[in-house]
C-alpha cells in the first residue's frame, strides 16, 4: 500500500523573522494612535456619553435610517450590549424607531432633534480637537496622513468588497459656510451663467442661519466624500407651522450617487419630528435635476413667475409639501 501523500508547507508570504517584527509596529502604532486620539477617557470627550454609547448614536445620526442590526455590524458590538444603549437613547428620547416597509421584523431607527441636540457638543468638540491636531501641520502632511489612514481601512475592512455608501452625513463644521457660499457662486456661475448675486444672497442666507440658529427647528447637513465637501442643503424656520428647504446642492463629481435624495429625505424627515405641518422651497424650472428630486419626495408646484435677479430672465417657481 503506498505511503500517504504529504501535504503541502502551509503558504506565508512573509519574509522569514519579519513577522515578530510587523506585530510589534501595529502594536506600537495602536499603543501612540490610541494615546494621541484620546480615547482611553472615562467619558467621551467629557459629555455625557460612554465612548461606544457615543459611537451609537453618531452612527444613527449619519445614516440614512439604519437597522440594529446595520450599527451592530459597523461597530462591532453585542446585540444585547446594543439593544441596551438602544432602549436607553428611546426613555431619554435621543432616537426613534419605524417599522421597516421592506421587513415588518426590523426597525429602522433615526435620531430626534432632541438626540441631536445632546450630541451636538460632543460633535463639535470632537471636530475641534481633530481639526486642531491637523492644522498644527503642513498642509501637504495632513494629506499624507489622511491618505494613510484611508489606506489602511480600506486594507482592513473585511467588507471592502461589500457595497457602501460612498458619502456620509454630517453637520456644520468650521469653514462650510464659506464652502457652501463658494461652491454656489462657482457651479451656478459655470453651468447656468448666473452673474455674482446668487453668490451674494447665498452668502445673506448662510449668515442668516448661523446669526438665528434654532437646534430644535432648523438643521443643516453637509455631505462628504472621501473628506470633500460635495454637497449641501438647510431646514429653517419660516413659521410655527412651516419649514423651508433652502441651498440644496450636490456638486458635479459626486452627481448620480442619490445624494440630492437623501439630502431632501433629511429634510422631510426633520421637520416631521420637529412638528412641522408642510415645508416650502424656491427653485427655478432651470434647475431640472433638483425638480425630479422634489416631484419624487411628493412636492407640488404651487407658483410660478419671472425675475432676472441673476443676470438671467428665469422662470422661479414654489414647491410645497404636506407632512
Amino acid at each position: 500500500m503506498p505511503s500517504p501523500r504529504p501535504s503541502p508547507p502551509a503558504r506565508d508570504s512573509t519574509p522569514a523573522g519579519k513577522t515578530p517584527e510587523r506585530v510589534a509596529a501595529v502594536r506600537r502604532f495602536n499603543r501612540f494612535y490610541t494615546k494621541r486620539i484620546g480615547v482611553l477617557q472615562e467619558g467621551y470627550s467629557g459629555g455625557p456619553f460612554s465612548l461606544a454609547e457615543a459611537r451609537v448614536l453618531y452612527e444613527i445620526g449619519q445614516r440614512d435610517k439604519p437597522t440594529a442590526t446595520d450599527v451592530a455590524r459597523e461597530l462591532g458590538l453585542d446585540a444585547g450590549y446594543l439593544s441596551r444603549i438602544l432602549k436607553a437613547f428611546e426613555v431619554r428620547g435621543y432616537i426613534v424607531r419605524e417599522t421597516s416597509g421592506s421587513d415588518g421584523r426590523q426597525s429602522l431607527l433615526s435620531m430626534t432633534p432632541r438626540g441631536r441636540k445632546a450630541f451636538a457638543p460632543i460633535e463639535a468638540h470632537t471636530m475641534a480637537e481633530v481639526t486642531a491636531m491637523l492644522e498644527a501641520l503642513p498642509d501637504g502632511t495632513q494629506h499624507r496622513i489622511t491618505s494613510a489612514m484611508q489606506t489602511i481601512e480600506t486594507l482592513l475592512d473585511e467588507n471592502a468588497e461589500a457595497p457602501r455608501v460612498p458619502y456620509i452625513l454630517r453637520p456644520l463644521q468650521p469653514g462650510d459656510m464659506g464652502w457652501v457660499v463658494a461652491r454656489h457662486g462657482t457651479l451656478y456661475g459655470r453651468e447656468f451663467g448666473w452673474d455674482h448675486s446668487i453668490e451674494a444672497l447665498t452668502a445673506e442666507i448662510a449668515a442668516a442661519f448661523v446669526r438665528n440658529f434654532d437646534a430644535r427647528r432648523e438643521c443643516c447637513w453637509i455631505a462628504e466624500r472621501n473628506g470633500e465637501n460635495v454637497g449641501c442643503v438647510f431646514i429653517v424656520k419660516e413659521n410655527d407651522e412651516t419649514a423651508r428647504l433652502r441651498l440644496l446642492l450636490v456638486d458635479p463629481s459626486a452627481r448620480g450617487l442619490g445624494i440630492g435624495a437623501r439630502l431632501v429625505e433629511e429634510c422631510i424627515r426633520f421637520s416631521r419630528q420637529a412638528g412641522y405641518k408642510c415645508i416650502t422651497l424656491w427653485t427655478h424650472r432651470v434647475l431640472e435635476a433638483a425638480r425630479k428630486v422634489y416631484v419624487n419626495t411628493g412636492f407640488k408646484l404651487t407658483k410660478e413667475w419671472t425675475h432676472d435677479d441673476f443676470g438671467k430672465t428665469l422662470v422661479a417657481e414654489t414647491w410645497d409639501l404636506k407632512l
